[in-house]
């Protein structure tokens, strides 16, 4: 595994996340991807969220939060120039050594059915695939991509 600095993200890494999340196949952004929303979540949950760097230029992601019983994990991505180094494993893992630090044992992370590398991804971790639950959405705006 190649080596480069991982370190906590800052609401100033805003543009350059949606740079990698616009670039990744299989992302989505949202209304709630926006700066302001961005900067609220990282407020509420500090010391969870990192991006990886090679020469300033940030190179994977992964954002983390908690309810206070169950973590979880948005937006996990690394650049496709630097997959297969194990990145998006030390981003994760770094997610739940923090997340075990507050107490918190299990954690989620929602795929797009159809994401198949993430899919692979996941599951070549030892996450497990739920079919036991159904998953429902809803926003109070009405705006379908909010």
């Amino acid at each position: 595994m190649n080596s480069y600095p991982i370190r906590e993200m800052q609401p100033g890494d805003h543009g350059a996340l949606l740079a990698l999340f616009s670039s990744t196949p299989g992302v989505t952004l949202r209304e709630a991807d926006n700066k302001e929303a961005t900067e609220r979540y990282l407020e509420r949950n500090p010391g969870l969220n990192f991006v990886v760097e090679q020469n300033n230029v940030i190179v994977g992601c992964v954002m983390c939060g908690h309810d206070g019983r169950r973590g979880y994990l948005q937006h996990l991505i690394v650049s496709e120039g630097f997959r297969q180094q194990g990145l998006g494993e030390a981003l994760f893992q770094k997610c739940l050594t923090a997340l075990a630090n507050l107490g918190i044992d299990k954690t989620h992370i929602f795929v797009f059915k159809n994401n198949d590398l993430a899919n692979a991804f996941w599951q070549s971790k030892g996450w497990s695939l739920r079919e036991d639950v159904n998953h429902y959405s809803y926003t109070a705006s009405g705006r379908e991509n909010a």
